[in-house]
């Protein structure tokens, strides 16, 4: 834990399954952290600003504007998730031309310029499938541990596929498969190989230029990241803490306005 400072920027990472926290002080990152969004994704917000005295909070995620709205902080800011994401990746590698983002509840592809600005991007974020929220809801369906998901799929001896995508559909498919006698490993192979399918077939709609940086919850998950190269044919870079890459664009967005001399409230989402 940082040493509490008003110089600090802070950005948070407002999303449907979790809030990350990234503390920035001169430019460089001194703290972070994450929190369930849980029900109260406001109260889970101060909790992580509560042993910190910061001089700019910049928000992102699906939830920023309760930011502005409800933190109480006298410099609160918001970007969108994808400029966010762009200014979070670039920093982590400079050279990254494609972004993948799968987190709790939605995918982002997104496409930049030789510069680092963003050409074209696609989210989903009306369906669960092929999100963190679908191999959860499958883990559990299967009796696995969500941390262990990705391991245990990859000890399959057999890949087989699946028809359906859609959460409930996808778990009664794996249901009536198990009672034909299948493998639970090659169900879990099978969902992931579902969900590597449909994330490529989103990243090739926007355009795949090497190299590709895959952030968010799921690019924890060792066989989606390997089903992922071996589609792509190609590795793809994995950040050492893939859930933190939008707070880390929005405190740098931040930082850099706040250097700049911008004021409080100026809102990069409008």
């Amino acid at each position: 834990m940082t040493s509490p400072g008003s110089h600090l920027v802070a950005g948070l990472d407002i999303g449907s399954r979790s809030i990350e926290l990234v503390l920035l002080e001169e430019g460089q990152v001194v703290h972070w952290d994450l929190l369930p969004t849980t029900y109260d994704p406001v109260k889970q917000c101060q909790s992580l600003l509560a042993r910190v005295q910061v001089r700019r909070v910049v928000a992102t995620g699906y939830g920023r504007r309760l930011a502005v709205e409800y933190l109480g902080h006298p410099e609160v800011q918001t970007i969108t998730e994808i400029q966010a994401y762009a200014l979070g990746a670039r920093h982590l590698a400079p050279e990254v031309r494609t972004i993948l983002d799968i987190g709790g509840q939605d995918t982002k592809a997104i496409l930049l310029t030789p510069e680092g600005k963003v050409a074209k991007f696609e989210m989903n974020d009306r369906c669960a499938a092929g999100t963190g929220k679908f191999l959860e809801f499958m883990a559990v369906a299967l009796q696995i541990p969500l941390t262990e998901f990705g391991a245990f799929a990859l000890t399959a001896d057999r890949r087989i596929t699946l028809s359906s995508m859609c959460t409930v559909f996808a778990e009664s498919e794996a249901t009536s498969l198990m009672a034909r006698g299948e493998k639970p490993a090659n169900i879990a192979l099978g969902l992931h190989l579902a969900i590597v399918s449909r994330t490529v077939a989103m990243l090739r709609r926007v355009g795949v230029v090497s190299p590709l940086l895959f952030a968010g919850g799921v690019a924890h998950n060792v066989a989606v990241r390997l089903l992922l190269e071996e589609a792509l044919g190609e590795k793809v870079l994995v950040p050492e803490q893939p859930d933190l890459v939008g707070a880390l664009g929005a405190a740098l967005y931040g930082w850099r306005h706040l250097r700049e001399g911008n004021g409080p409230r100026q809102r990069a989402d409008q």
